[in-house]
């Protein structure tokens, strides 16, 4: 154990935040899990909670291998995953599954777990993405040249996530587009692209909605998701809102205590997605700010280590992989408050689930192996002293 200690390396308060996200999610998740038993009738309370000890010990085990790994590394297992990581997406998307009463075809069973293949697409996107940018720095790049390395996979791996899951599609275009504006891509290019993302969702829709029964009426869902946000119609999402937002409020300042939730017994998804109304009932609004603290804290600590990143590469690395966690819980608690329609999407690090806590655990790895590098200050042959893109941004503005 004092060996595995030493070893540690990289930016020490980003591993802090981390284990104490990760820690303080043990008391939302077994006191949520009661929803599973006795109202889902799924396993025990102790069971769930040495389930999400055992994914949370797996997820720290990948972190601690991820971050020894040399950041240039990254550029060619990139390169190796995108292939499979598109083939798993096809797979998924004719052979999916639905788990604990999610209706999409989001998952595909493997020996000994159930894999998501959507978070596992958006961390090797990222850093597919973050690759090609900096093969481009300090070129004139034209829009045709840029289209099959680029624009080609990021469609596609969208693509076939957005059939079951619009808001993790949408989440994942939307970071291409932040992180190809952070990387120096022409302007006008990402507005043609914003433009031809929104074509294609129109095309969708209007072809689910031609041939329903090929989509599992996704749209429909869609359709109501935000009818009831907009209109506060009595569908299934309107029901989670209410409740959810009925926690909330009789949460408090201090909240009921750990363990006192009355909601979570009426509320679905009460340990996954809605695991932030949860836990404002139990630990009030002090609690509730305390935990954005920690996820202000975790983007503050990403974006010092992007912008202290010495090469290209690891600064976009950071970013792309590091960003998406701190989006994804920002529409998680948005959701929870009702500023959000529903979307599915879990709190990093807090809500139980196995995939969805390995790929966050992947991603802070990723981005502790470019705090390990710049802390060792190590000249690597594959790696150029190139100028910060954040500074070449900080200065445009």
């Amino acid at each position: 154990m004092l060996a595995i200690f030493k070893n540690i390396n990289g930016d020490k308060a980003l591993w802090a935040v981390v284990a104490l996200l990760g820690l303080f999610s043990f008391l939302p998740v077994y006191s949520a899990s009661s929803n599973l038993v006795y109202v889902v009738g799924n396993g025990t309370p102790i069971g769930h909670l040495v389930k999400h000890a055992v994914f949370l010990i797996f997820g720290f085990g990948i972190i601690y291998g991820v971050h020894r790994i040399p950041t240039h590394f990254f550029k060619g297992l990139s390169l190796i995953a995108l292939p499979i990581v598109i083939a798993l997406l096809i797979i998924t998307l004719f052979q999916g599954s639905s788990v604990d009463g999610t209706n999409a075809s989001r998952w595909i069973r493997l020996p000994f777990v159930k894999f998501q293949t959507s978070t596992m697409a958006s961390v090797v996107l990222m850093i597919f993405v973050a690759r090609y940018l900096t093969k481009i720095q300090g070129r004139k790049i034209t829009f045709r040249e840029s289209i099959i390395p680029l624009w080609l996979p990021v469609f596609l791996v969208v693509g076939l996530i957005l059939p079951a899951n619009f808001s993790t599609a949408a989440i994942i275009f939307s970071m291409v587009m932040i992180l190809c504006f952070i990387g120096g891509y022409p302007f006008k290019y990402l507005i043609s692209m914003v433009g031809v993302g929104l074509l294609a969702l129109v095309m969708f829709i209007v072809v689910a909605k031609a041939f329903p029964d090929s989509f599992s009426n996704r749209v429909d869902t869609w359709e109501s998701r935000y009818e009831s946000f907009v209109n506060g119609e009595a569908t299934e999402s309107g029901y989670q809102i209410e409740r959810s937002k009925i926690a909330i409020a009789t949460g408090g300042i201090a909240g009921k205590g750990a363990g006192k939730s009355v909601q979570k017994n009426f509320l679905p998804q009460s340990s996954s997605d809605f695991i932030f109304a949860i836990i404002v009932e139990e630990y009030g609004l002090v609690g509730g700010v305390l935990l954005m603290f920690l996820f202000l804290f975790l983007l503050f600590r990403i974006v010092v280590i992007a912008n202290s990143s010495s090469t290209t590469f690891g600064t976009l690395l950071a970013l792309g992989v590091g960003l998406p966690i701190i989006f994804q819980a920002i529409i998680n608690m948005a959701v929870a408050v009702e500023l959000f329609p529903v979307t599915g999407q879990n709190l990093p690090l807090i809500s139980s689930g196995g995939t969805s806590a390995w790929m966050t655990c992947l991603a802070i790895g990723i981005v502790l192996s470019v705090s390990n590098k710049m802390n060792k200050k190590s000249s690597n042959t594959f790696d150029i002293d190139e100028t910060n893109p954040l500074e070449i941004l900080s200065g445009q503005l």
